[in-house]
């Protein structure tokens, strides 16, 4: 059975098991969910929800009319359509909402869907800057909304063993992580496509939101704007917020102590602002934590092709999506057959050893899947438990990542204050943590 077929099988069983369990449930026991951005990310968190008996799409609000005609195809009954996210929660029908916009829009739904009354899915990363997601968990908390971000990876089971495994000590003392986002775009990445008249300027304007007005530049939408300051902090933030969590989840720590970074737009030559290499390295007081967004080369790490490995005293971790092996390292004493580099006479009394520092449990193979967060969500929904990956957790791993990028801005390396999330050596470096809406825009 090749690794697709086995993917395939394993996501069958998973999704029978949810569904046998949630089509148990009554009519009376749905989550009546509305969609905030059907397209790309949105499409598939729609479809995450969908596997689920329990979980009722009763409205849609998207910009694009093709997207919303898609998601009301594969939706049961006929969900009402918007074009305004305000007037999808003013919606009394509707329980929870899953926002899936781009991020300088999700605090300011995020908050707003809070406060009329409804649970919230937001994708992530959570925000934009760190001030806004401070603002997201004191606002779930003040009006005791379900909340949960969509980093699915905590959701799936084979993760939670592993980051339960470092956790407990199975590596020995954690003392690198490194994490890669490797995708080669040379020579001409998103193109160079000229400014000029948006093909409707209410969408543009609804599409900008609380960012600054800016001439329409067909990349600055849809997926690309991931490479433009103001709405992403680029793959940093994009698929570095899924490694820096597992990596902190791991850890069992909160924040870094500092952050430091290098990088540029060495390659590919389009109208992009975000660089299309950089490596950022975050103390985590003990351990050093490194992602590296290598854009113009697409040569995969050479160990273990993997996206994330853990590196402790005793051995290794290699994780892919949701898959995941232990390679046991050797000691000093069991390599080389002295305890010290200084006591080489022993060498010939112990001689070499071939044992390993620990028992490697065997290796998993598995993959990550939105469903499983989904179900959380619906789960604590109705039980009002806290979500597998709640408010301040998307908060704490999305913070660390804004951070990589500002340090890269900035070219400097920044101590943090955690408690404050403030920065105690550089002014300049603040200014970043957050940004001056455009008006009317506010955050409540």
């Amino acid at each position: 059975m090749d690794d697709i077929t086995r993917r395939e099988f394993a996501r069958g069983s998973a999704l029978a098991t949810a569904l046998s369990y949630s089509r148990i449930l009554g009519a009376n026991d749905r989550v009546r969910m509305g969609f905030i951005g059907v397209g790309n990310r949105g499409d598939q968190v729609h479809d995450a929800f969908l596997e689920h008996g329990d979980s009722q799409t009763v409205a849609l609000c998207d910009l694009r009319d093709d997207y919303l005609d898609f998601a009301v195809k594969k939706s049961r009954g006929n969900p009402r359509k918007y074009k305004e996210y305000k007037k999808l929660l003013d919606d009394k029908e509707v329980d929870a909402v899953a926002i899936a916009t781009p991020d300088q829009w999700h605090a300011l739904m995020f908050v707003e869907a809070c406060r009329a009354g409804k649970d919230v899915y937001v994708e992530k990363p959570l925000s934009l800057t760190v001030s806004e997601g401070r603002r997201m968990v004191q606002v779930a908390e003040e009006t005791k909304r379900v909340t949960q971000v969509g980093i699915h990876r905590r959701s799936v089971k084979s993760l939670i063993e592993a980051a339960k495994f470092v956790r407990d000590g199975g590596l020995g003392q954690v003392t690198v992580a490194k994490s890669y986002h490797v995708q080669n775009e040379w020579p001409n990445g998103i193109g160079n496509v000229p400014d000029g008249p948006p093909p409707s300027e209410w969408e543009w304007e609804q599409w900008l939101g609380p960012a600054p007005k800016v001439p329409y530049n067909r990349n600055r939408m849809f997926y690309n704007f991931r490479w433009f300051y103001n709405y992403s902090g680029g793959q940093i933030t994009n698929f570095g917020v899924h490694y820096l969590d597992m990596i902190r989840w791991s850890l069992g720590k909160d924040a870094p102590l500092g952050v430091v970074a290098m990088g540029g737009r060495y390659a590919v030559k389009d109208n992009r602002e975000i660089p299309d290499t950089c490596e950022v390295m975050w103390d985590f007081g003990g351990t050093l934590v490194i992602f590296c967004q290598y854009n113009a080369t697409g040569v995969s790490p050479a160990m273990r092709n993997a996206e994330i490995e853990i590196r402790g005293t005793k051995g290794a971790m290699f994780l892919n999506s949701g898959s995941w092996e232990v390679v046991p390292d050797r000691t000093t004493e069991e390599l080389f057959g002295y305890r010290t580099p200084l006591d080489r006479q022993s060498e010939r009394k112990w001689g070499a050893s071939k044992k390993p520092a620990i028992e490697a449990p065997p290796p998993v193979k598995a993959d990550s899947d939105t469903t499983w967060h989904a179900r959380n969500f619906l789960d604590c929904v109705k039980s009002r438990a806290k979500c597998n990956c709640d408010i301040l957790i998307g908060h704490l791993s999305t913070s660390a990542t804004i951070m990589g990028h500002i340090a890269l801005r900035t070219k400097s390396y920044l101590e943090w204050d955690a408690r404050a999330e403030r920065f105690t050596n550089s002014a300049a470096a603040n200014k970043f943590l957050s940004y001056q809406y455009r008006a009317p825009y506010k955050l409540g």
